[in-house]
């Protein structure tokens, strides 16, 4: 497809424009109903928050020369850990996963078991000058911590080793000296050097202990900077402290950075966890993200200042977290939409798509769109393999796929999913020689992530098509109460309705966000496929 000149992205809060010949982008706070345009000259004024208003929990951004890196958490999704790639730290793109796959036991294929809400947690990412190497570190299971490598954060990423101890949501350091640490734990903190390879721990020692009036701090990140060392440290949800010393073995002292500050979402919680990162000019920013569920976390950056002892201190309007700010001193720089249209072309699949738990690789193909053969026998979602994830992108988006269904089996179940543990669907049911339209919900799993719910068809309709496009349109605004709505088309114009609303679940605990998520699944044998020609996420 050829690429316009000129593109909108959506941005919350407002429209920016993107020209590809040059003029910017905009990222303004003002709420607007309709795109309008701006100039080149305004589009280097303000950002907004969140700078992406999508699920990317418990963030770490690193710089490494006039370029920046994010890296998140992901869990049971697969490739795991997503690398973003910014020039003006407004503007991200996805270009690859430091884990391409979940390589941590059976239940991560779900085979005869499932990984929801283990997997990987918060990770921390770091670039090793001396060798022009990335590393990537992430604590699976609460059991296990694994390394993996790359010369390149586009990837390719390959596991380097196990290591011996687990850390609990680790922060790496390269020193000026390129000796590498790790800073980790709950409530009781510590550090631990590896050795010169990063294969092994040579030392380790707890640092610091939590007063009690505080309770708990994780997420550690770590750093060294004007010859002292910081640990940075997130009090779950509505905090965030910073430890000081001049050793990284301490001794630390303890210093809040901030502490129930009202955030820039509506409705969303206190920005905290993430990190801090500078700009080639010496600027500093605070990466945190926001809980602002049913959609998940989502990143907001603030502008940081130090006091004249060394501390950060987060750049407040009117004594909050700015719905937006200056634009960082910094040459805007366009980057492809987060969303918009995939026909998948190409041999791979784009790196914003990722797999519920690994899929079965013999069982799908792309590059004259995306082909889906049934993976699993089971009749429930929750189950079945292959069935691949794309972000919501908020406040409110649509997700549009044009699905081929010509190759379906009896008793096999196609469609676009609302998915998370309160999850709802519209597809296709093959039975008896005939495929008909169906909305179900009541997919559903209890505390323990077990499935307690296989789904209710709850409407109904004819397929006199041999394609089909299947819409959901979502409200993921932080709150209860917020809906998705499901409809069809034969022709990919008009669409009807189908189904009640869909009442998204926002309880916190799953962690992630609700995801668009298209499926294939088998409930009597394999052998059955769809084809999807096209995947739309529009705002």
């Amino acid at each position: 497809m050829t690429e316009p000149i000129e593109r909108w992205l959506d941005h919350p809060g407002s429209r920016r424009r993107l020209l590809i010949g040059g003029a910017g982008v905009l990222a303004g706070a003002a709420a607007a109903t309709a795109l309008v345009p701006f100039t080149g000259a305004e589009a280097q004024q303000t950002y907004a928050n969140p700078v992406v208003w999508q699920d990317f929990a418990d963030v770490e951004v690193i710089r490494v020369g006039s370029d920046f890196y994010m890296t998140a958490s992901t869990m049971h999704y697969s490739p795991g850990a997503p690398v973003l790639h910014s020039r003006d730290l407004v503007n991200w793109e996805f270009i690859g996963h430091s884990v391409p796959r979940l390589d941590f036991g059976a239940k991560y294929d779900l085979n005869g078991a499932r990984g929801y809400v283990r997997g990987i947690w918060a990770s921390t990412i770091a670039h090793r000058p001396s060798e022009n190497r990335y590393y990537w570190l992430g604590q699976i299971d609460f059991a296990r911590s694994y390394m993996y490598t790359a010369t390149n954060p586009a990837g390719p990423w390959t596991q380097y080793a196990q290591l011996a101890r687990a850390y609990y949501d680790a922060g790496m350091l390269v020193d000026t000296d390129n000796t590498i640490y790790v800073a980790y734990g709950n409530t009781q903190i510590s550090v631990a050097q590896l050795s010169a390879d990063g294969k092994t721990e040579v030392r380790n020692q707890q640092v610091f202990s939590t007063p009690s009036n505080i309770g708990t701090l994780e997420g550690s990140r770590f750093y060294k900077i004007n010859g002292s060392y910081y640990i940075f440290l997130t009090r779950p949800a509505n905090g965030q402290y910073i430890l000081k010393a001049s050793s990284p073995w301490g001794p630390y002292t303890l210093r809040q950075v901030l502490l129930d500050m009202p955030g820039p979402i509506s409705g969303g919680g206190v920005p905290h966890q993430g990190g801090l990162v500078s700009t080639p000019g010496g600027a500093w920013y605070y990466m945190a993200f926001v809980d602002a569920y049913p959609g998940g976390r989502m990143p907001a950056l603030a502008p940081i200042t130090w006091t004249a002892d060394g501390w950060p201190q987060v750049t407040t309007v009117n004594g909050a977290w700015g719905s937006s700010y200056p634009f960082p001193n910094l040459t805007p720089a366009p980057v492809p939409s987060l969303i918009g249209t995939d026909a998948f072309t190409a041999s791979t699949l784009a790196a914003k798509w990722e797999w519920n738990h690994n899929p079965d690789d013999t069982k799908w193909t792309t590059g004259n769109g995306l082909r889906l053969q049934t993976a699993t026998v089971t009749s429930d979602l929750y189950n079945a393999r292959n069935t691949l994830t794309h972000r919501i992108q908020g406040p409110t988006s649509t997700a549009t796929v044009e699905l081929d269904p010509s190759a379906m089996a009896n008793g096999d179940r196609a469609g676009l999913a609302m998915l998370r543990d309160v999850s709802a669907w519209i597809g296709l049911r093959r039975d008896n020689g005939v495929t008909r339209l169906s909305m179900t919900d009541g997919l559903t799993m209890d505390a323990n992530w077990n499935t307690t719910g296989t789904g209710t068809e709850r409407a109904s309709a004819e397929l006199c098509s041999n394609r089909v496009w299947l819409r959901v349109t979502a409200d993921i605004r932080p709150g209860s109460g917020r809906q998705a709505l499901f409809s069809y088309s034969e022709d990919g114009t008009a669409f009807t309705p189908l189904g009640p609303a869909f009442t998204l679940h926002s309880n916190w605990t799953f962690f992630m966000g609700y995801r668009f998520a298209v499926f294939n699944h088998a409930t009597q044998t394999l052998g059955g496929a769809v084809t999807v020609n096209r995947f739309t996420v529009s705002t």
